[in-house]
């Protein structure tokens, strides 16, 4: 079975793992159209605050992504929503943030303001590539004035063209900082309530999640109780992988979007069985605090090719069974995976035949 034939839907993150900016990233459209050729449902849930769910759909479709706005959650829609249940019709509300997130506070009846001197019931900080010291500050005098301090999410960087960028966490950061506390109230992933909503959205039970960040969108994955897939096409890296925390733990790993039709075993993070863990072509042991990697000679992979990433997936178990783990010693096959992996500098030399270990 495939992986994505496992799930009656699939949730997709956009910033990393469909799009970096406004170009897609290699694969990915077509993996997703091959996906909805084959029937599974699709959804995509985006911390991004700075455009609207059919801004969104837009966007995708013109990447040659198959989407409609009803199939597209965004923190700024669902932050609306939330504090439209909560707050009377007509409250001011004071959005730091793009554009996006002013429309959908007055699309669900709430009065967006300017200025800390209207007075607003709360402030909702998302992210905006024009937000600057002028909106932070009303900002902070509003929060001080009483204001309930929302935000849309807290991912720290974004990807872009050129490598990570601040994300809208850095601004909360800022605001902070000059409050010396944290927001009330934080909507986005990794809280689970972007995920739950777009299961709702389509009646799913069973859902797999991808994304291309532990902090956010894996870490709400395992909040809602759903398994995920992280794929190397945005922010993480593999050495942040190895150092993951257990609520921040994917159950597949993958280079890219490619491993949504191939079998799910392939890219499932192996158990830690026997001090060992094993996968295509890969075996991994812990000796000394030291990750062991060798060529796995009685478990060719079925392709005749060993992939750096199924090293990595038992790398992975390994480490997350010995996190005081130090270095890794690799032989010749392991040592050009880790090369690839841009795990070079936790090399260390193969003192030992892997028979002796």
């Amino acid at each position: 079975m495939t992986l994505a034939g496992r799930y009656d839907l699939v949730v997709f993150d956009l910033d990393g793992v469909v799009y970096v900016g406004a170009q897609a990233v290699p694969g990915a459209p077509e993996a997703i159209r091959a996906l909805v050729e084959a029937g599974t449902p699709v959804a995509y849930a985006t911390n991004n605050a700075s455009r609207r769910a059919d801004e969104v759909a837009d966007l995708l479709v013109s990447l040659g992504v198959p989407a409609r706005p009803e199939e597209v959650v965004t923190s700024a829609r669902a932050t609306a929503e939330l504090l439209a249940g909560e707050l009377p019709p007509g409250a001011a509300v004071l959005p730091v943030g793009a554009p996006a997130l002013r429309e959908e506070l007055a699309a669900v009846g709430l009065s967006p303001v300017t200025r800390a001197e209207e007075r607003p019931v709360a402030v909702v900080q998302g992210y905006g590539p024009d937000v600057g010291w002028a909106m932070l500050a009303e900002a902070c005098v509003a929060i001080r004035a009483g204001a309930r301090w929302v935000a849309t999410n807290p991912d720290p960087t974004m990807p872009s063209p050129r490598g990570p960028v601040p994300g809208n966490g850095a601004l909360v950061a800022a605001v902070a900082t000059a409050l010396g506390r944290e927001p009330d109230t934080v909507v986005g992933k990794p809280a689970p309530g972007l995920l739950e909503a777009a299961a709702r959205l389509r009646g799913a039970h069973r859902v797999l999640v991808v994304g291309d960040r532990l902090d956010t969108d894996i870490e709400g994955a395992v909040r809602a109780g759903m398994d995920s897939l992280l794929v190397l096409t945005g922010v993480t890296t593999p050495a942040d992988l190895l150092a993951a925390p257990a609520n921040r733990r994917p159950t597949y790993v993958a280079a890219d979007l490619g491993a949504l039709s191939t079998p799910d075993d392939s890219v499932r993070v192996p158990g830690w069985t026997d001090g060992t863990a094993g996968h295509d072509g890969w075996r991994v042991t812990v000796d000394d605090r030291h990750l062991v990697l060798v060529a796995d000679d009685a478990h060719e992979p079925a392709s005749g090719a060993r992939d750096p990433v199924g090293a990595l997936r038992a790398l992975a178990a390994a480490a997350w069974n010995c996190p005081q783990w130090t270095a890794i010693r690799a032989d010749s096959a392991g040592a050009s995976a880790l090369s690839a992996l841009g795990l070079e500098r936790y090399v260390r030399p193969m003192t030992k035949s892997p028979g002796t270990l």
